[in-house]
């Protein structure tokens, strides 16, 4: 199932993606794509309604976050060898973990703005997993089996409060629309192989990011199993698990992100996002 939220920010609705890319209303099947929905019996029940029954969502609307109420937006940095290379970082032997305020997270095409100070911002498409049953010292083995579904993320940064001003990478990831996630969540029966899809990123037209999830240094699984041992992971916790290479501050000379131009990105398989970008205060647009 292709799972998603359409409406105003504040005011999503549940709905999926039928198999002819028309959206499709539960509301009358479930209240949001919470937690609650997003557990093995939740999805069972989803997967067991007949689609056709389904009210049709007509026109164009506004897609927002496909999970609601999201308790923690976890990110693994540097976790593809290429990209630690480009960034000058050091190749981790376990996974760097970070945290995205959930403040910053948005619809795959809302508006992404410009932080009012800032100087370096940079995109960074990623393989996003979504958890669906709590995760507590899980094995790798076990690990997938607590994951509901996997989705598109823009982990949008600022280089200049991430990496120059303290080192403290949470509040270079955080500000408000630096986390666009979606346009769906693919639940985890649609993907034969999380470490098998190809990613890409373009600014303005031109192909930035190409990449594989099989060169990971941490695989999915590896992560969710690891993540586990830190801290317990509930239903609705959306992870990031890196960037490929072709970052803005990797090139020769920096090139990063201005207001006016656009990001596309996409992940085989879970669909494409793109954001205009605007100077702070946003004057257009809207945000989740």
């Amino acid at each position: 199932m292709k799972l998603l939220r359409y409406g105003p920010p504040g005011q999503e609705r549940p709905a999926l993606l039928d198999p002819d890319g028309a959206i499709r209303d539960l509301s009358s099947v479930i209240d949001d794509i919470n937690g609650e929905a997003l557990s093995p019996a939740g999805l069972a029940r989803l997967a067991s309604v007949d689609i056709a029954t389904l009210p049709v969502v007509r026109g164009e609307p506004r897609i927002g976050v496909p999970v609601a109420a999201v308790p923690k937006f976890i990110a693994i940095g540097t976790n593809y060898r290429d990209h630690a290379i480009e960034a000058k970082l050091p190749i981790p032997t376990e996974p760097v973990v970070f945290m995205k305020a959930t403040s910053c997270l948005c619809g795959a095409y809302d508006d992404v703005v410009r932080p009012k100070h800032s100087t370096k911002m940079d995109w960074e498409v990623e393989l996003g997993l979504v958890i669906g049953t709590k995760a507590q010292y899980v094995s790798i083995d076990d690990a997938l089996d607590h994951v509901a579904g996997y989705c598109v993320i823009n982990d949008v940064s600022e280089r200049n409060y991430q990496l120059e001003r303290g080192g403290q990478w949470d509040k270079g990831k955080s500000f408000d629309t630096f986390g666009p996630v979606g346009p769906y969540l693919v639940t985890r029966d649609e993907i034969a192989d999380p470490q098998a899809l190809d990613l890409w990123l373009d600014v303005n037209g031109c192909r930035m990011q190409t990449g594989n999830t099989r060169t990971m240094i941490f695989d999915c699984a590896r992560i969710v199993s690891y993540l586990s041992e830190c801290m317990t992971l509930m239903p609705g916790d959306v992870i990031a698990t890196g960037t490929p290479p072709g970052v803005g501050m990797g090139m020769v000379p920096p090139r990063f992100v201005q207001p006016g131009e656009a990001m596309t990105l996409g992940i085989a398989g879970l669909g494409e996002q793109r954001q205009a970008v605007f100077p702070f205060p946003l004057t257009r647009g809207h945000t989740s």
